[in-house]
Formats: C-alpha cells, sequence, structure tokens
C-alpha cells in the first residue's frame, strides 16, 4: 500500500516565508491561490490585463501583477493556465525568470512529461494535482477539510523540493483528507487514460450506444434517455459513496442480478484490448502528437467534434428531460 500523508506530517512553515506566484486565475488557480493566501502564504495573481480573470482576482482582494512580473517576483511559481496554452505562455513569459532558487509546481503534468516544456536545472519542478474541481477544492477547505491529492517530485534541485511540495500541499488543505507520493510519468498517463477509456470518452459513449439501442428499437427517446443517462448519476452517486458492493446493496436484486450477469457480455475482452491499445498510445506519446502537435488543428477538430454532438438527438432530448426536473430552464 503507498504511504498516505497528513497534516501532522507536514511542516507548513516552509511556504510561509515565501512569495508564491500563481499563474491563471480559473477553477484550480482561484482556489489553491485563496486556500494558500487562507493559510498564511505571500501570494499574489499572474494574469493577461485583457482577461476577466484580472477582475475576479481584484474582487477576491488580490492586487494582479502580468505574467512576467508575477514570476520575477515569485519565489514559487504555479502554473494553472490551461495545458494547451502553458507551453508558450512559459517560453515568452516565464522561463526569463526561472533560475537558481525558484520553483516551477503545476497540478498536472502532462506539459512536462511530454517535454512541452522543460524547466531550468537549478529550478525545483513539483507537482499537487488535488482530485476535484477547483470549487470542491474551495469549498472544503472553508468547511475545514479537503480533498485528496498527488504530489510528485520531477526536478529536485535545491535538495528540498519534497519538503516544498508537501507544505504545499497542507498549504491548500489536501493533507486534512491525505496525499500520496506519486511520479509525472504516473499521473499523467494514467489521467489521460482515465479520461479517454472511461470517465470521458468511455461514459459518453457507453451512453449514446445505449440510448440508440433503444432508440433504434422504437423505444421512445425520453425514455431511452432516462435508463442511460439520466438514472447514470444516481448509480454513480451510490458508487462514489458506498463503493460497488454498497451500490449494489442499495439498488433491487433484479438490477443486481442483470447488472452482475450481463455488464461483463456488453464490457468484454475486445473492450478491454481496446483500453489496452489506448493506453499504449498515451504512453507512447502518440495522443500527445495528435492533441499539442498542431494544436490550432486539434482546436479546429476539438470544436467541430463538440459541435457534432450538439446536433445528437441525446443532447436535445437530454434538454428536454432536463427541463423536467427543473435542472435547465
Amino acid at each position: 500500500m503507498v504511504k498516505v500523508y497528513y497534516d501532522k506530517d507536514i511542516d507548513v512553515s516552509l511556504i510561509q516565508g515565501l512569495k508564491i506566484g500563481v499563474i491563471g486565475y480559473g477553477s484550480q488557480g482561484r482556489a489553491q491561490a485563496l486556500n494558500l493566501r487562507d493559510s498564511g502564504a505571500e501570494v499574489f495573481v499572474g494574469l493577461r490585463k485583457s482577461g476577466d480573470s484580472w477582475k475576479r482576482a481584484e474582487a477576491d482582494g488580490f492586487s494582479p501583477l502580468t505574467i512576467r512580473d508575477a514570476t520575477a517576483k515569485a519565489d514559487v511559481v504555479l502554473l494553472l493556465i490551461p495545458d494547451p496554452q502553458q507551453p508558450s505562455v512559459f517560453e515568452s513569459e516565464i522561463i526569463p525568470n526561472l533560475g537558481r532558487g525558484k520553483s516551477l509546481s503545476v497540478s498536472h503534468g502532462y506539459n512536462i512529461h511530454f517535454r512541452d516544456i522543460v524547466p531550468p536545472k537549478e529550478t525545483d519542478v513539483v507537482m499537487v494535482a488535488p482530485k476535484s474541481p477547483g470549487q470542491r477544492l474551495r469549498e472544503l477547505y472553508l468547511n475545514g477539510f479537503g480533498v485528496p491529492a498527488l504530489f510528485a517530485v520531477y526536478q529536485d534541485a535545491s535538495g528540498h523540493a519534497r519538503e516544498l511540495v508537501l507544505a504545499l500541499c497542507k498549504g491548500m488543505g489536501c493533507s486534512r483528507a491525505g496525499v500520496i507520493e506519486t511520479t509525472f510519468k504516473d499521473e499523467t498517463e494514467s489521467d489521460l487514460f482515465g479520461e479517454q477509456a472511461v470517465l470521458v470518452g468511455g461514459l459518453m459513449r457507453l451512453i449514446i450506444e445505449g440510448f440508440e439501442t433503444l432508440q433504434d428499437a422504437g423505444y421512445p427517446p425520453e425514455l431511452a434517455y432516462y435508463e442511460t443517462c439520466n438514472e447514470m448519476k444516481l448509480i454513480m452517486d451510490l458508487v462514489y459513496q458506498y463503493g460497488f458492493v454498497g451500490m449494489l446493496r442499495r439498488v433491487s436484486d433484479t438490477a443486481k442480478f442483470g447488472g452482475l450477469t450481463v455488464g461483463s457480455k456488453v464490457i468484454d475482452q475486445h473492450v478491454r484490448a481496446n483500453m489496452e491499445r489506448t493506453l499504449k498510445e498515451v504512453q507512447n506519446g502518440k495522443f500527445a502528437k495528435s492533441w499539442t502537435g498542431d494544436r490550432e488543428k486539434s482546436a479546429r477538430q476539438l470544436d467541430k467534434m463538440i459541435a457534432d454532438l450538439e446536433q445528437h438527438p441525446i443532447e436535445r432530448v437530454g434538454r428536454t428531460v432536463r427541463k423536467l426536473s427543473g435542472l435547465e430552464k
């Protein structure tokens, strides 16, 4: 079993004497900046002046700086803008101000693992990856708890990078719940695989295939939506809270028997083989090349895929069902 680190194992005072520059003020940037500030760290935010984030940061009591100025001032730089934007911003605004005595922290290892970002050798490079959206990270912190996180050290130039990253974990509130050590490679590859094969890609395709099977067999689309999509959340909430067996104990015996006898016939060894191929394409860099090898091309492709999905019947029916449920107006 992996070792789990808690508040009692970590000295947070290390970050309380450092200047921490948070680059980006989206979901994670805002939550991490506010949590670290509330934990006693000196935090400032680096942003593009033209963005809406500048006003949000000011409303939260920060005096934002440009990205270049924030990086120059910071001892620790938290790079929390979207992955596709990071390499160009790093090259133009951040790397000129990194060097000995500086530290770089990210929340996903993608760009460093695939070497789209190559930090100076004299810079500590670490990762804190909270396992929740930023809103939840902030919410639980304010409630006196936290979300679990993964942490990793990619480059330990100072000899103290591990102590630093653990202190960041504690400052964000994550070690209240527990933090686990990993590597940039393992975090990046497992995260990409999970998104593609299960959480986003796999889940959407499972729902769509089930929806289309019922609709093609003549069942009303609203009924198909309820049975393959709407109730998915109810089941996953039970799994999230109680585990698989706990979920099974809370559904009907018919659902138990049918799910356990038929599920493996649908999600079978062919699916497992596809998953293994997907994992290999993550590991060998094929996916990274297709996503960030030509960012303009992949951005256009992404926009088209989302536009196509918006026209699928499951989206049209879904809007109707969500209105009936009071989820949309």
